[in-house]
């Protein structure tokens, strides 16, 4: 089809803007239960590609998901508890860590990434798995001052990995809460959508001023994302911490199955 004309939207035709914005909704969804909204959402704009080069894709989806993420917040504080002394300095280091992931951004070969992040979701999932019971209950494991320091250490990590526009950072800071910090895995998914707000905008400090968003698309797509978002944190919140669970399993199948078929496909 004709690409439009509009400006901001990388001259994307009218059905791919269509496209967008449905996985964008759907992106907003899947990332507010328990994380992974990437995996739907990036895919699909590299598919379309707008403004013809994948930064622009990597740069846009991330204000559509800022977006979104903020509003599942919202949901999520009205609803659940949220510890904020710890989520913030778990935000604030994922900040940082997105800023300089962004900046290394397409430095690193895509099928080395692939693979490391191949290996350590199967490992993620098989240790969810074999644990039925884990995450239902909250079970903490550090005194307080450890805890927040391993969150803030956690953080930084997965945020410079976010930056760099790895897929499943949800999961991963879903598990990092539920499996080593010892939360349920409800308050888990409320934690670390704070902390993906974070990732989001730390990303977003590098990519606004070279010039990589594309502003039009984006806030479209942002309407998208969040109408998804509020609907998957309610479905969260009503159905709890073993709901979050079985998705959060379906969906680090679903990376291992992508990130399986772009390795063995180099």
């Amino acid at each position: 089809m004709t690409a439009l004309d509009w400006p901001g939207f990388g001259h994307v035709s009218l059905a791919g803007l269509l496209f967008l914005c449905l996985a964008a909704a759907l992106a907003g969804a899947v990332d507010a239960v328990v994380g992974g909204g990437g995996l739907i959402q990036l895919p699909a704009m590299l598919l379309v590609g707008p403004g013809g080069q994948p930064l622009y894709s990597l740069a846009t989806s991330k204000v559509a998901a800022v977006v979104g993420t903020t509003a599942a917040v919202r949901t999520y504080t009205a609803q659940t508890s949220v510890d904020w002394w710890s989520a913030l300095p778990m935000a604030l280091a994922a900040f940082g860590g997105a800023v300089g992931g962004a900046a290394f951004a397409g430095s690193l070969a895509p099928d080395v990434l692939n693979a490391v992040v191949l290996v350590a979701l199967v490992g993620v999932g098989l240790y969810t798995w074999r644990k039925p019971r884990l995450g239902v209950g909250e079970v903490l494991r550090f005194a307080r001052s450890a805890q927040v320091a391993v969150m803030a250490l956690g953080g930084a990590v997965i945020g410079f990995y976010d930056g760099l526009a790895g897929p499943g950072t949800g999961a991963f800071l879903v598990f990092l809460l539920v499996g080593l910090v010892g939360f349920a895995f409800l308050r888990a998914s409320a934690t670390a959508k704070v902390v993906n707000v974070a990732t989001n905008l730390g990303a977003l400090m590098y990519f606004i001023p070279a010039g990589k968003v594309l502003w039009g698309l984006g806030l479209l797509l942002a309407v998208c994302n969040t109408t998804g978002a509020v609907f998957g944190a309610r479905l969260a919140v009503r159905r709890g911490s073993g709901f979050v669970r079985r998705v959060f399993l379906t969906v680090v199948v679903a990376l291992v199955v992508s990130l399986g078929w772009k390795v063995a496909a180099g």
